[in-house]
């Protein structure tokens, strides 16, 4: 073969690879394809030659992997293509995806489609809103902001049908897109969560303001200031692709917070502030159609609990439904459209940030529990008539913050070296990205697994206590584990095994449950392992992150001046937040500030191949065995890649934080009966806690982590398999 006709021949080639196999869709009479359309209040497929009923089985896909940040875009072709093929398994039949991401993933979702069997797996592609400063100048009007999201659009409709190179820019995908991915597109995604303060600020700035009708999309007579703004980005999305020979449906994200609902229950003002309405938006000239999309939680905003108004639907098994309810309304609101849930779901994680009904709250779940409060939320989806739901999320993302941990969080730039599983917007994932150990430890009273344990990843410590035979520590990205073998079997119902904590000076010197002795050094936090109501982990009152933000700080409580002490002696449950104090004229009314214990401890295994696997397992004891694994952040690490922990001190309105020299441990039991403390000497002894040996480790900047599906994957695909792809009409 000669060089050019080598060359034609790679080019050809080329050519072939990135485009699709042929996509059966319509053509219109002037040449437009469609593959998917609104009809009524559906989303309709083109399929058979036929226009059918679709109901979207979908999957939020995050951009990011643990130890990196979504700006990163650390996943592989080689990912992207495990994933999807653990999607489909699942029965997804639509991954939506926020913003742009890299190349890979439009030639992976292009070659996975070309080597598949039956129907494609189609996307949904998000187009990012400048969310920072539309939140800081509160005026989408800007010039700037808009020239930002208009050339955003025209990446992302590049970036879908191969035809761009985007440079390279801090947070942003970028480079050569070549695969066409528009043949498998269901629909555009436009915008993010919108702040109602910013909204209504742009709504008052410009009522006299006029924008010109678009080619495809403008607001009605009805639509709002932003609203018009936002038909105009619609619109230019429509017009960019129009250039490609297709049309697909248009939406845009939004959110509870500011449907066109009225919620008379909302005790919060600016949670039922303004609303941005998708029926003050309509297609003039696009044949795909317009469909309304949003973000529903069952736990947030508030009047999921409080709104009496929802208070009135009962589901399958005559229990009050407030999702339920509210979906109807919804539903009802949207005459003639196609409505979506694009985000639903709970975290599998230790923390919780808020509470719902039906204990449908944002955390607390172990993992079987949230499989099974998400397949009962895509049920109740799809029995109201919505044209898809769309779980979040597909992966854990390490980097995630929540409200209620994030100030514990320091330094914040390094959220994703370590899972905090405190903080619960990190394990909404039904692909667990467990930390590194996961798979060589397992709690479970078994010592065989630490007999397997390299020496230079394991310490024992030099512990010598009446007893206690010997301890073992180790950790990982998010546990410290111990292991701690008796002189006789642990008997929980005769005894209570105790560990005090040390990490840096400060602390319990004395305290109840040391009976009559006292300590050189104090304690940080205490571990108890007893009955399944006493284990748990307490902390130091005066180190109480949450007394020292909510009472010290912002007032929300009473703290007794005893407990604000060094060495008070007492130990405090270790608390989240999941409801701020709030008073008029914030709120309609006064509402107490809401918390939870965080530092409860579960007895069971953490071994995934028992049937007895809780993902919220603490700790278990078998014989003179017993194992335990604490969250970092339990033990007052608010950084334990850096070795960073909490100090006693404040700075201003912040904490600040100190680097701790490692882990010190202090094991006694107390016997049930006649109360006497085993372990710590006589009772006028001043026991030597700073002679005791640290648990030390070297700081990290690379992660280990074990990918694996969750118990809830299972309980999820069996419940999309009941659900037929196409939607029967309500």
């Amino acid at each position: 073969m000669s060089l050019l006709a080598a060359v034609v021949a790679g080019a050809g080639f080329l050519t072939w690879y990135w485009q699709p196999p042929p996509v059966e869709s319509m053509q219109t009479t002037d040449g437009v394809k469609l593959k998917f359309r609104t009809q009524g209040d559906q989303i309709e497929i083109y399929q058979n030659q036929t226009w059918q009923p679709f109901f979207a089985k979908g999957m939020n896909l995050g951009a990011s992997l643990p130890g990196h940040y979504p700006g990163e875009l650390p996943m592989t072709k080689e990912d992207y293509l495990r994933w999807f093929a653990m999607m489909d398994e699942m029965g997804v039949n639509v991954i939506r995806i926020y913003t742009i991401h890299s190349p890979v993933f439009y030639e992976a979702l292009v070659e996975f489609n070309r080597k598949k069997q039956g129907e494609p797996l189609y996307f949904m592609q998000g187009i990012w809103s400048p969310e920072e400063k539309l939140a800081e100048k509160k005026d989408a009007y800007l010039p700037e902001i808009r020239q930002e999201f208009h050339q955003e659009i025209a990446d992302a409709v590049g970036a879908v049908y191969g035809k761009i190179t985007i440079p390279a820019k801090p947070g942003k995908a970028s480079g050569t897109y070549r695969a066409n991915a528009g043949p498998y597109l269901l629909g555009w995604h436009t915008g993010t969560e919108w702040d109602p303060v910013m909204v209504q600020k742009t709504n008052k700035l410009h009522q006299k303001d006029a924008l010109p009708p678009g080619t495809h999309f403008q607001g009605t007579k009805q639509a709002t200031p932003f609203e018009k703004w936002l038909a105009e980005m619609v619109d230019d999305v429509a017009t960019q692709e129009s250039q490609y020979g297709w049309q697909h449906p248009m939406t845009f994200t939004n959110w509870v917070t500011t449907d066109p609902l009225s919620h008379p229950g909302e005790p919060i003002l600016q949670e039922d502030l303004v609303s941005v309405d998708p029926t003050h938006i309509q297609a003039t000239n696009w044949q795909a159609g317009f469909f309304a999309s949003y973000h529903v939680y069952p736990y947030y905003p508030d009047f999921f609990r409080y709104d009496k108004t929802l208070q009135t639907v009962k589901n399958k098994n005559g229990q009050i439904d407030t999702y339920k309810a509210y979906l109807q309304k919804l539903k009802a609101y949207h005459k003639n459209m196609p409505v979506m849930v694009t985000e639903f779901g709970v975290p599998a994680s230790w923390g919780t940030a808020h509470l719902g009904n039906l204990g449908r709250d944002q955390g607390g779940h172990s993992e079987k529990e949230q499989g099974q409060i998400d397949a009962d939320l895509l049920k109740e989806i799809h029995e109201e008539g919505y044209a898809g739901a769309i779980l979040f999320v597909w992966q854990d993302e390490w980097f995630k913050k929540t409200w209620n941990t994030m100030k514990y969080e320091l330094p914040e730039d390094r959220r994703a070296f370590w899972i905090n599983v405190l903080t619960n917007e990190s394990v909404f994932g039904v692909l667990g990205m467990y930390p590194g150990k996961e798979d060589a430890l397992a709690i479970d009273g078994d010592v065989r697994d630490w007999d397997k344990l390299k020496p230079e990843e394991k310490q024992r410590l030099a512990i010598q206590m009446p007893g206690v035979k010997e301890m073992w520590m180790t950790h990982d990205e998010g546990y410290v584990y111990v292991m701690t073998k008796l002189d006789h079997a642990f008997t929980p119902a005769a005894e209570t095994l105790y560990l005090g904590v040390d990490t840096l000076p400060g602390g319990n010197r004395h305290a109840a449950e040391l009976g009559g002795h006292t300590l050189d050094e104090g304690l940080d936090t205490l571990i108890e392992l007893g009955s399944d109501k006493e284990s748990s982990v307490r902390i130091a009152s005066n180190y109480d992150f949450f007394t020292r933000l909510y009472g010290k700080r912002y007032g929300m409580l009473q703290v007794p001046p005893q407990e604000q002490q060094d060495n008070s002696g007492i130990f405090n449950p270790w608390k989240l937040a999941v409801g701020l104090e709030m008073e008029p004229p914030d709120s309609k009314a006064y509402h107490p500030l809401e918390a939870v214990n965080a530092g409860q401890l579960v007895r069971g295994t953490s071994n995934p191949h028992d049937p007895a696997y809780n993902s919220l397992t603490a700790w278990q004891a078998k014989g003179d065995t017993v194992e335990i694994r604490i969250p970092w952040m339990l033990l007052g690490f608010t950084d334990p890649s850096s070795l960073q922990v909490m100090s006693y001190q404040d700075a201003g309105k912040t904490f600040r934080t100190e680097t701790t020299k490692g882990i010190r441990l202090l094991p006694w039991i107390v016997e049930r009966k006649g109360k006497s403390v085993v372990g710590l000497g006589p009772d006028t002894t001043v026991v030597p806690v700073s002679k005791l040996p640290r648990y030390t480790w070297q700081p990290w900047e690379q992660v280990h982590y074990v990918e694996r599906k969750k118990q809830s994957y299972d309980i999820m695909q069996k419940a999309f398999g009941e659900i037929s792809p196409q939607q029967a009409k309500k």
